[in-house]
């Protein structure tokens, strides 16, 4: 089993790095390829099973669009073939039409999916999240200076409780093609999240499978998700 974590000198950002790192526990039999901005990407000799990267600065965004460009054609097959993408934070913004800035300039995204993103650089959105994937319950945090937009309706990664969607009149957040994830939350997603994470490994072919420091992540899981939502209960 390989997975791909991409340009991780530039997608470090909100403690995201924690994803890898626990998935590393959580499949020690696993081989992590790190891929920077000098490196072919992996998943674009299909040698992927997974392929992660999260949230970066606006100038790296636009530093990795110019390094997938040539690969855009692969990527786009993969996603299609069902390979397993998990983009958290503003990475997935890349694979939009494009990124708007505050001075209203476009900058060309990959286009694999028909969004865009809007930049507020003096108005950063914060907020506890608390979703629902499939029968799960997800739960994060928000911390961006951008909203998408888009209809994301029948392709949505998860549904809002608490907190906004791709922006702030949609409750329908992130994108969700094939085993395509890709999600403004972060926290980091897969240490917050002990059943999504067993979801991801099970896609990855693990059979039964059990979580790192699985009795503490679940009673981490549940002290969270009983605080959102009795916060939820209070605020209405």
């Amino acid at each position: 089993m390989r997975i791909e974590i991409l340009y991780p000198e530039l997608c470090n950002l909100f403690g995201d790095t924690g994803n890898m790192k626990y998935l590393r526990l959580c499949l020690p039999d696993a081989e992590f390829v790190q891929t920077s901005l000098h490196d072919t990407p992996l998943f674009a000799t299909g040698d992927a099973d997974m392929v992660y990267m999260g949230p970066c600065t606006e100038n790296s965004q636009e530093k990795i669009i110019k390094h997938l460009s040539p690969f855009k054609k692969q990527l786009e097959e993969q996603i299609n073939n069902n390979k397993i993408f998990l983009f958290t934070g503003n990475a997935m913004e890349v694979l939009f039409n494009y990124i708007e800035t505050d001075e209203n300039e476009k900058i060309q995204g990959l286009g694999l999916f028909d969004f865009y993103a809007k930049r507020q650089l003096m108005k950063r959105i914060n907020c506890v999240s608390l979703c629902r994937f499939q029968e799960l319950d997800i739960v994060g945090f928000k911390t961006q200076f951008t909203m998408s937009y888009g209809d994301n309706s029948d392709c949505f990664f998860a549904s809002a409780e608490h907190g906004i969607g791709i922006n702030d009149t949609s409750n329908l957040e992130g994108i969700h093609k094939n085993n395509f994830f890709g999600t403004n939350l972060v926290g980091p997603l897969l240490v917050l999240n002990p059943y999504f994470t067993e979801y991801i490994m099970k896609l990855l072919g693990v059979e039964n499978p059990q979580v790192a420091y699985r009795k503490e992540s679940l009673t981490a899981y549940n002290k969270r998700l009983n605080e959102i939502k009795t916060k939820n209960l209070k605020d209405h």
